[in-house]
């Protein structure tokens, strides 16, 4: 009876294991997700202001220059 016992319990001790291994990787998943997610939230930003025609400040805090082209396709 006990050596049932103690091979049932070394069974779910692989298994709990085996869970918690699988957790790690899932909540690594979900923060490479959640990273993905806000670059591209971030990318939709910026590119809804181009659309709308605003000034996008660089990274640097420099301000975006009208190309020749955008120039002429406003004139």
């Amino acid at each position: 009876m006990n050596e049932q016992l103690e091979e049932r319990l070394q069974q779910l001790q692989q298994e709990y294991e085996s869970g918690q291994t699988m957790l790690t990787d899932l909540q690594a998943k979900e923060t490479d997700l959640q990273q993905t997610l806000l670059r591209i939230s971030g990318a939709m930003q910026v590119l809804q202001e181009m659309l709308q025609g605003e000034e996008v400040p660089a990274l640097n805090g420099a301000v975006l220059e009208e190309t020749a082209v955008e120039a002429a396709i406003s004139d």
